[in-house]
C-alpha cells in the first residue's frame, strides 16, 4: 500500500485512508514523496539544504502521525527526486494499491496534481484511489462521529458488454475487508433516458431489456456472491447516463469504484468520459481499476 505526500490536507486525507486500507488488509504501509518539483536546484546551497530537510520533515511527521493513528502498522518512506508522474509511476508499478490526495476542481494550486494524478491513473496497470480531504468540526456531536464510523457502502459501476473479472473482485474484496455492503450499478443508452422523450412514454422494449440486463447482472455476479457470501450486495440496473448514476449512488458512500479501459492513443490523457466525471465531481474516494 502507497500514498504519496506533499505536506497538503488532500494527502494527509490520503496518508489517513491509505493507513486505514493498509490496516485492514494486513499490509505495510509506504510513502513516497514527489511534490513539490523544481525542474532547476537552488543557486544557495544554503536553500538546497533546507529544502532536502523540509522535505524529509514532511515524511517524518506524516510517518509518525499514521504510526501513532495505527499503532503496530509497519510504515517506510521514501523521497522521490525525480518528476512526479515518472516517481509515482515507478511506485504503483510495485506496489498493490496507490493512493493519491486529489483537491477537485476550482483551484489553481490543485492543477498541477490533477494533471499528474490523471497521468498516473492513464497509464499505471496497477488501481488508483483518489482522495479529497474532508474539513472535521473541532467538537462533533456522539451521533455524528458514530454516523462517520458505521461501514458506508462500496458503489462499483460495471459495463456488461465488457465485463471485467478483475474489477468485481476488487469491488468484492474492499466491501469484504470494511464489512460493507456492495452496490453494483450498471446503467445502459436509451433514447428515453436523455430527454428526448418522457419517461411515461417509455420505448415498448424498454420494460423488457431492463430485465435482460437485470438477469445478465445476476448471473454475472452469482459465482462471486458465493465467494463473499459475507458481503451483501444490492444491485441497480436502469437507463441514463452511467457518471451520472454513479455518482448518485455513491452520493454517501464511503468508496466508489470504476474501470478504466486502456487506450492506446500516443498523446493526451486518456482516462476515458466516465471516470473523468467521477473523479471530478464524486465526493468519496474513487478508486480507478484498469480493465485487461
Amino acid at each position: 500500500m502507497t500514498a504519496g505526500v506533499d505536506g497538503s490536507p488532500e494527502s494527509r486525507a490520503a496518508v489517513d485512508w491509505a493507513a486505514r486500507e493498509a490496516q485492514h488488509r494486513g499490509r505495510p504501509l509506504h510513502l513516497v514523496h514527489a511534490w513539490p518539483w523544481k525542474p532547476q536546484p537552488s543557486a544557495s546551497a544554503a536553500a538546497n539544504e533546507a529544502e532536502r530537510y523540509w522535505e524529509g520533515r514532511v515524511l517524518r511527521a506524516e510517518a509518525d502521525r499514521a504510526g501513532k493513528l495505527h499503532p503496530g502498522l509497519h510504515i517506510t518512506q521514501d523521497h522521490a527526486s525525480s518528476e512526479p508522474l515518472t516517481a509515482l509511476l515507478a511506485a504503483a508499478g510495485w506496489t498493490e494499491l496507490l493512493v493519491l490526495g486529489s483537491q477537485g476542481l476550482g483551484r489553481l494550486a490543485g492543477f498541477l496534481l490533477g494533471w499528474v494524478s490523471q497521468g498516473v491513473i492513464a497509464r499505471t496497470q496497477r488501481p488508483v484511489v483518489l482522495v479529497r480531504a474532508e474539513p472535521q468540526p473541532e467538537i462533533e456531536p456522539p451521533e455524528a462521529v458514530e454516523a462517520r464510523s458505521r461501514p458506508r457502502d462500496v458503489v462499483v459501476g460495471l459495463d456488461l458488454d465488457r465485463p471485467c473479472q478483475g474489477l468485481i473482485e476488487f469491488a468484492f474484496e474492499a466491501a469484504r475487508v470494511r464489512r460493507a455492503d456492495l452496490h453494483v450499478v450498471h446503467a445502459y443508452d436509451s433514447p428515453d433516458a436523455y430527454g428526448f422523450a418522457s419517461t411515461r412514454y417509455a420505448s415498448p422494449g424498454e420494460p423488457e431489456r431492463m430485465k435482460e440486463k437485470a438477469r445478465t447482472l445476476t448471473e454475472l455476479l452469482q459465482p462471486w456472491r458465493a465467494k463473499y457470501a459475507e458481503v451483501g450486495v444490492k444491485e441497480s440496473v436502469a437507463p441514463g447516463l452511467t457518471a451520472e448514476r454513479l455518482l448518485h449512488a455513491a452520493s454517501d458512500a464511503g468508496l466508489l469504484i470504476v474501470g478504466r479501459r486502456p487506450y492506446s492513443a500516443p498523446l493526451g490523457l486518456h482516462t476515458g468520459p466516465v471516470t473523468h466525471a467521477v473523479l471530478h465531481h464524486a465526493g468519496c474516494p474513487v478508486a480507478v481499476v484498469p480493465r485487461g
